[in-house]
């Protein structure tokens, strides 16, 4: 069983609503004030089945692990999810969908969605991004899913977005730590 999944951080198909893939501050239908609660990990969550393949990619951000990460996955016996970021319409990326490849890029530099895999066959896993949490307040800025806080909920919005921050500071952290250490 081999697993795509593609990650908008909304419930795409019903207008926009927020899911369990939304992120804390991110404004969607049912959280029209900024979403409270943290984004499920489902990358974590795959992580507790050691023989299951798990790769997160961002083709704009690294094209050359997104091929690999699909390679492995095809290549390993046992089941495989890879779950890819995937830019969409509700996010309201400042500039328009055409520049959705610039946008994955941006959230990867940032720290917003780190790309990784884990290859049960050789018990590596390989954090295959930098996280630059000093540019992740103005990657925020450039959605209007984020940057409407100011508008629709200006008593929360730092803190909203402080929490987002944080949750992708330790969600980064733990992914880090993962790391397969090479042998000198």
């Amino acid at each position: 069983v081999n697993i795509l999944v593609l990650d908008t951080e909304v419930y795409s198909n019903t207008g926009g609503q927020a899911s369990k893939s939304s992120k804390v501050g991110a404004v969607a239908k049912f959280a029209s004030t900024g979403k409270k609660l943290a984004k499920k990990d489902l990358a974590r969550m795959a992580l507790s089945y050691p023989h299951v393949y798990v790769g997160q990619v961002s083709m704009g951000a690294n094209m050359m692990q997104t091929i690999k990460t699909f390679m492995e996955a095809k290549n390993h016996n046992g089941p495989s999810i890879i779950i890819a970021y995937a830019p969409c319409i509700a996010q309201g990326i400042k500039g328009g969908m055409i520049n959705s490849s610039k946008e994955e890029k941006k959230a990867t530099e940032a720290g917003y969605f780190p790309i990784f895999r884990y290859n049960p066959d050789t018990k590596e896993f390989s954090l295959d991004s930098q996280a630059d949490f000093s540019k992740y307040k103005e990657f925020l800025d450039g959605e209007t899913r984020y940057s409407s806080l100011a508008k629709v909920n200006a008593e929360e919005k730092d803190m909203l977005y402080e929490k987002n921050e944080e949750n992708a500071k330790s969600r980064y952290e733990y992914y880090e730590s993962l790391k397969t250490k090479k042998e000198e």
